[in-house]
C-alpha cells in the first residue's frame, strides 16, 4: 500500500514539473570533519582522491560554501531543517542521552521528499539524538531518523570517539541480547581513548559491541548504501543521506587503506572516504541511475587538528588549506566546506562557483526541485539556490549567513565580503596542544604559522580590539582584523546580529559548550 500510495505521489509530481523534468533521485553525502584542504580537487598534494575529483569534474565545485555550524550536531540540524542551529539553542555535539534534536512538527529534506513519493534511507552518523525525553538503548529508538521522513536507517548513533559503539538498523541497536541490556556506566571508553579515562558512557551488551569494529565502519556503511540504490526501482526517485564517520578521529581506515596516502592514517582515512562514494557512485551506473541523479557531497563542518592527525601535519597536509581555524571556532576554518554537486544535463561540467551557498539552504533548494511551496509562516532561513547549482546568477542568491560556532558568545554574521565575530578569538579550539578539546589557554595552532594583526608569537596582543572585523575579498584568510578601521560596519553588524541573537530560545542548551561564558545577551 505504501508502495502505490508513493507512485500515485509520483505521478501527480512528474506532471507538475515542467522546467526540469522527471524528479531526479538525490544522493547527499555528508563527511565528517572532512576540512576544506582535504581533497586533491580542492589543493590538497599528500593525499588523492580521483572519484571525488571526478565528481568534481563532471560537476560544478563551490569555493564559498558553509556548513550550518562548525559543530557536528547541530550543522547536522540546519542541513536537515534549514533553520539555524541558533533557533534551537543548539551549540555542541548532542550527547549519549539527548533525545530527538529536530522537532516532529519541523520541515526536513527527508520529510519533504518522503511527502513527495521518494524512497528515503538514511546510513551512516545520526547524531541528532533519540526519544522523547532520552534514547531507550535496550528498547525502540523513537522518535528518531523514521520520524523525520526516513524510511529505512542504518549507521551509527553518535560519532565514532564516543559511546554507545553499535549500530542501529531503524528503530533497534543491532545483535541486542535482551538478557545482556545495556547499563550506564563510567566505562571501556578508556581502552579506545585513555585520555578520556572516567567518561561517562554505557556498558554491558557485549554482542551488539563486538558488532562494531572501527576499521570496517566505513567499508560497512559503503556497502549498506551501494546495496540499497540498486535495490531501488527506476519507477520510484529515490534520496540517500550517507553521512561517514570519515574522517573524524579516531583514524582506522580499513586495512587496504593503510599507508597509501603521503600523511599517516589521517590521509589514508580520507583514502577510504574517497573509495566510499566512488561505491556510492558505482551502485548507481549498475542501476542507470547516473544521469537522472543530483549528488552532493560536502562536510558537516571545517577540519579538527587532532593529538592523532598530527602526523598529517608534520607532512605538510594543511587540513583546512589557507584558512584561519578549526573546527569548532567561528575564523572560516571552521566552517568553510568542500561542496561539490553533480547532475549531468542540469549542472555544467567541470564548473567553479565562488558563490555564498550554505548547507542550510538544501532544504529549500530540494522543496524547489520538487515544486514544494514553503509555508510562510515556518520559520525557515533556507533560501532557494537552484539557480547557483545549475546556472551561473548574475548576483549572490544569499548575502548574509549566520555563522554558529560552538561558543555562543562567537554567534557571527557574514554579508556580502564582511565577516563580524564580536568577540576576541575564534570561540573553539584554544588549546595549546593539538586535540585540546578545552576553550582556553594559547591559541598558537590556529594560525599555524602565519601572521595575524591581534596576535604576537601566537599569544593575544594586550592592545586586540575586542571584537573582529575581516573582508574576505581583500583578506580570504583573515590575517588583518580591521574592526577599528570600520566603526560603522561593525555597528550595522551588530544590529544585525542583535536580530538573530533576539531568535535564541530561553531553553537550556544542546549540546558541549563552554560553560564558563555567561549567556548570551539578547
Amino acid at each position: 500500500m505504501k508502495y502505490f500510495n508513493k507512485l500515485i505521489v509520483v505521478i501527480t509530481a512528474l506532471l507538475a514539473t515542467h522546467a526540469l523534468g522527471n524528479l531526479p533521485n538525490i544522493v547527499l553525502i555528508n563527511a565528517d570533519d572532512l576540512g576544506y584542504g582535504d581533497l586533491s580537487c580542492y589543493g590538497a598534494e599528500k593525499v588523492s582522491t580521483p572519484r571525488i575529483d571526478a565528481l568534481a569534474a563532471e560537476g560544478r565545485r563551490f569555493t564559498d560554501a558553509h556548513s550550518t555550524s562548525a559543530v557536528c550536531s547541530p550543522s547536522r540540524y540546519g542541513l536537515f531543517t534549514g533553520q539555524y542551529p541558533l533557533r534551537k539553542n543548539f551549540w555542541g555535539p548532542a550527547g549519549l542521552k539527548a533525545p530527538l534534536t529536530i522537532d516532529l512538527s519541523d520541515l526536513t529534506i527527508s520529510g519533504i521528499l518522503d511527502e513527495a513519493g521518494y524512497e528515503t534511507a538514511c546510513i551512516g552518523k545520526w547524531h541528532l539524538g533519540f526519544g522523547v525525553d532520552e534514547p531507550d538503548w535496550n528498547g525502540d529508538l523513537k522518535p528518531g531518523p523514521l520520524e523525520v521522513g526516513f524510511d529505512y536507517y542504518y549507521g551509527i548513533p553518535s560519532v565514532n570517539s564516543g559511546p554507545p559503539f553499535v549500530y542501529v538498523e531503524n528503530h533497534r541497536v543491532v545483535g541486542l541480547d535482551p538478557n545482556d541490556p545495556f547499563e550506564y556506566q563510567v566505562e571501556s571508553i578508556t581502552k579506545k581513548m585513555p585520555e578520556k579515562s572516567g567518561y561517562k558512557g554505557i556498558g554491558g551488551a557485549e554482542a551488539a559491541h563486538r558488532l562494531y569494529v572501527d576499521e570496517l565502519i566505513g567499508t560497512t556503511l559503503a556497502q549498506k548504501a551501494a546495496h540499497w540504490i540498486e535495490q531501488q526501482s527506476s519507477e520510484t526517485p529515490f534520496f540517500l543521506y550517507l553521512a561517514t564517520t570519515n574522517i573524524h578521529h579516531p583514524f582506522t581506515p580499513a586495512p587496504q587503506f593503510v599507508g597509501t596516502s603521503e600523511c599517516g592514517p589521517y590521509g589514508d582515512f580520507i583514502h577510504e572516504l574517497d573509495w566510499m562514494v566512488g561505491q556510492v557512485l558505482d551502485a548507481l551506473d549498475k542501476i542507470g541511475a547516473t544521469d537522472n541523479t543530483l549528488v552532493i557531497f560536502t562536510s558537516d563542518n571545517g577540519g579538527m587538528l587532532h593529538v592523532t592527525g598530527q602526523n598529517a601535519w608534520e607532512a605538510g597536509h594543511r587540513l583546512n588549506g589557507p584558512l584561519l581555524g578549526y573546527k569548532f571556532g567561528a575564523w572560516e576554518g571552521g566552517h568553510r566546506v568542500p561542496f561539490i554537486a553533480k547532475w549531468p544535463g542540469k549542472i555544467p561540467a567541470n564548473s567553479t562557483s565562488d558563490q555564498l551557498i550554505s548547507q542550510i539552504d538544501l532544504l529549500a533548494t530540494f522543496a524547489a526541485i520538487i515544486e514544494r511551496p514553503i509555508e510562510a509562516d515556518r520559520d525557515i532561513d533556507s533560501i532557494n539556490q537552484l539557480e547557483t547549482l545549475v546556472g551561473n546568477p548574475d548576483r549572490p542568491l544569499r548575502n548574509t549567513m549566520v555563522i554558529t560556532p560552538n561558543s555562543p558568545m562567537h554567534l557571527s554574521i557574514r554579508h556580502g565580503d564582511w565577516v563580524y565575530i564580536p568577540k576576541q578569538g575564534s570561540g573553539g579550539f584554544q588549546g595549546a596542544a593539538p586535540g585540546n578539546h578545552l576553550l582556553a589557554g594559547g591559541p598558537a595552532l590556529h594560525f599555524a604559522g602565519r601572521a595575524h594583526s591581534d596576535y604576537a608569537y601566537g599569544s593575544l596582543r594586550a592592545d586586540a580590539p575586542p571584537a573582529q572585523l575581516y573582508n574576505l575579498d581583500a583578506d580570504p584568510y583573515q590575517t588583518n582584523n580591521v574592526y577599528e578601521r570600520y566603526p560603522e560596519i561593525v555597528q550595522g553588524l551588530e544590529r544585525a546580529l542583535d536580530g538573530y541573537r533576539a531568535k535564541i530560545p530561553d531553553t537550556q542548551r544542546i549540546g558541549w559548550i563552554n560553560l564558563r561564558q555567561p549567556p548570551v545577551e539578547k
